[in-house]
């Protein structure tokens, strides 16, 4: 992997990954951008204990625009320019130019998985896969370094019905300054499950349970294994984890980071064929879960990815109605066991 840095004209960073060493990157970025002074504001809820940000200059950031004015596609000669100055890319990481969080308040990063404005994450090839692998772990790594950061989040949103306002292949990495109220709720149940058992992890055991009970299990590799939860929240939702427990993606070994392309992209073609044939792509959230950076539980938390859908049957969705949104109680019309069966049966032949 060759790694190649610039500065947009906004002083923005531009990061790309490329497949090859020897590929230049020296197109300037001649756009007259000037720098965002905007920064979102982080706010407590006394009653929840938890931290909202308020970002209003994200309603002018841009909404579905045409596929020839895409501007996370290349710059292509005699076209208007992108955020992407060169004419062709593998794999880009460049700062939101609208970012929930900014400064000392975190990060926001856009990875765009490849050039095609057509393709899917699911159309990858194994090697470019592990090109954006290889991406992820490079900026969780140097994210997680910064004194303002504690939590690194790599995710991708799927889907006009998800809420995704461009159409090329995406994802982004959210780098919090605090420990998202999720993972602080997980660690909180792993260390009262430590006291309980006297030691034992319960991502360990957790593993261990649907492995042996094995009517949840979709996939099971040498190095990850796949499953929905016994109390999934979404209709399709499928938990993939490596056999042996790291904190973040940095720590993965060689084995499991060789292994985990193809599993991945596997569980993505898999939800593409969960409403059979002649049916619209599945939206779907890709979320990988890892361990705030200087918790001091980190060790107890298990790097794992949450992949779901909000599609229910064919043209329903899921919402998040009364008692969702109200009371965070999820009501889910498709039992575990029966979304399991679906993913298995239809696994690439």
């Amino acid at each position: 992997m060759k790694k190649t840095a610039i500065t947009l004209a906004d002083s923005r960073t531009l990061r790309y990954y490329d497949l090859r060493d020897d590929i230049p990157h020296d197109t300037l970025d001649r756009r007259p951008l000037r720098p965002d002074a905007t920064t979102p504001e982080i706010r407590h809820d006394p009653l929840l204990g938890d931290d909202v940000v308020i970002a209003p200059h994200r309603q002018t950031r841009t909404h579905h625009p045409p596929s020839d004015a895409c501007p996370l596609c290349p710059t292509r000669p005699g076209a208007a320019p992108t955020e992407v100055p060169a004419p062709d890319y593998d794999v880009v990481v460049l700062d939101n130019r609208f970012p929930s969080l900014a400064g000392d308040l975190g990060r926001c990063e856009v990875v765009c998985f490849t050039p095609d404005h057509d393709a899917s994450f699911a159309d990858l090839g194994p090697e470019h896969a592990a090109l954006v692998l290889e991406a992820w772990t490079d900026r969780t790594a140097e994210l997680s370094a910064l004194p303002t950061v504690e939590q690194v989040y790599c995710f991708e949103n799927r889907g006009a019905e998800i809420g995704v306002t461009l159409d090329h292949p995406h994802g982004q990495i959210y780098a919090y300054p605090f420990v998202t109220p999720r993972t602080e709720r997980v660690l909180a149940n792993a260390a009262a499950h430590h006291r309980r058992t006297g030691g034992r992890n319960l991502f360990d055991d957790t593993l261990a349970a649907e492995l042996a009970d094995g009517r949840r299990t979709v996939l099971d590799g040498a190095h990850w294994t796949a499953h929905v939860p016994y109390a999934a929240r979404w209709p399709y939702e499928v938990h993939l984890h490596p056999r042996r427990r790291v904190p973040d993606l940095t720590a993965l070994d060689d084995a499991a980071r060789a292994e985990l392309p193809g599993v991945l992209l596997e569980l993505l073609r898999r939800f593409d064929r969960i409403f059979g044939p002649g049916q619209p792509p599945t939206p779907y959230i890709s979320a990988w879960h890892q361990a705030p950076a200087r918790h001091p539980l980190r060790s107890e938390f298990a790097l794992h990815l949450e992949l779901f859908t909000i599609r229910r049957a064919p043209g329903k969705l899921k919402f998040l109605a009364g008692s969702e949104s109200g009371m965070s109680v999820f009501i889910n019309d498709v039992p575990p066991e029966a979304a399991a069966r679906r993913l298995r049966e239809v696994a690439s032949t």
